[in-house]
């Protein structure tokens, strides 16, 4: 009998969920930043081992919201909750003990799906010092305890067949994970706050052509950034091009060409319409 369920890694923001989520899959599906909330949408991923497939969603962080945006990634990080079978409620060993699941999420009673809590970045605490009933304690750096991860979920998955082929990875198409590239290069190259600022839509995406040929647009809210973003010369940009074209190489395994623009798009965060058409709303 085959097992087969959805299990959503959820928590506050910066617990480690996209970097578990890629160390569960053996790929760099999602984008990793040490400034948090840099997921945006959630990002699936897929793993069969034996007889068990985990569907895993990596959604948003639990954050408070301050402005639209945000509240369109807290409502997806809430569905992502009411529509999985298992939650994988992460939290960082450091910051030992989690809080109950239902209070990050606001819920009004906890869960009817299983929750399994699971303390991330266990490698930043040494053996001696972890709380002896912390559980469950993984680390993405590492690969310590994803197996006792994996059997702890996989035994509160559904029985049912596969849902997906026994060697897919990731559900999304790659003009997802393209514009999810690019923003996490410009999270590792931009300063401060202008990573929040920018969005990124791939207007042209020919994948049959060698090279392959993808056209983005970065997206930033005012015209002061977008000369940050460029840079003197041109050099951050073609530097977030470069870091994104070599992501975007490995997971295609051909040759990219990738073509950037940079436009302003005022208040961008803060606009229903744009955000549906960038995918941060439905």
């Amino acid at each position: 009998m085959t097992r087969c369920g959805t299990v959503v890694l959820a928590g506050l923001p910066n617990a480690g969920k996209s970097s578990l989520l890629n160390a569960l899959v053996g790929e760099r599906l999602a984008i990793v930043s040490p400034k948090a909330q840099s997921t945006r949408a959630p990002v699936v991923g897929v793993l069969t081992r034996g007889d068990d497939q985990f569907i895993f969603t990596d959604p948003p962080g639990l954050l408070v919201p301050s402005y639209r945006l945000q509240e369109k990634m807290r409502e997806a990080a809430l569905r992502a909750v009411a529509d999985t079978e298992v939650i994988a409620h992460l939290h960082p060993l450091p910051e030992y003990p989690a809080p109950p699941f239902e209070r990050i999420a606001g819920l009004v009673a906890p869960p009817v799906v299983p929750v399994v809590t699971v303390y991330t970045k266990s490698d930043l605490v040494p053996p001696h010092r972890r709380p002896a009933d912390a559980g469950l304690s993984v680390s993405a750096v590492t690969g310590e305890g994803l197996g006792l991860l994996l059997d702890a979920l996989a035994d509160r998955l559904p029985a049912s067949p596969f849902h997906y082929p026994s060697d897919e990875m990731a559900t999304q198409p790659l003009r997802f994970f393209a514009a999810e590239y690019v923003r996490e290069a410009a999270f590792d190259l931009l300063e401060e706050e202008l990573p929040y600022s920018v969005a990124c839509e791939i207007d042209e995406f020919r994948e049959d052509e060698r090279p392959a040929y993808i056209r983005a647009v970065v997206y930033v809210e005012r015209e002061s950034q977008k000369g940050i973003v460029i840079g003197e010369g041109g050099r951050t940009i073609k530097a977030i091009g470069q870091a994104a074209r070599a992501r975007i190489e490995a997971l295609m395994g051909t040759p990219v060409y990738l073509d950037l623009h940079v436009k302003v798009l005022g208040n961008w965060r803060r606009n229903d319409p744009v955000l549906r058409r960038l995918g941060y709303a439905t």
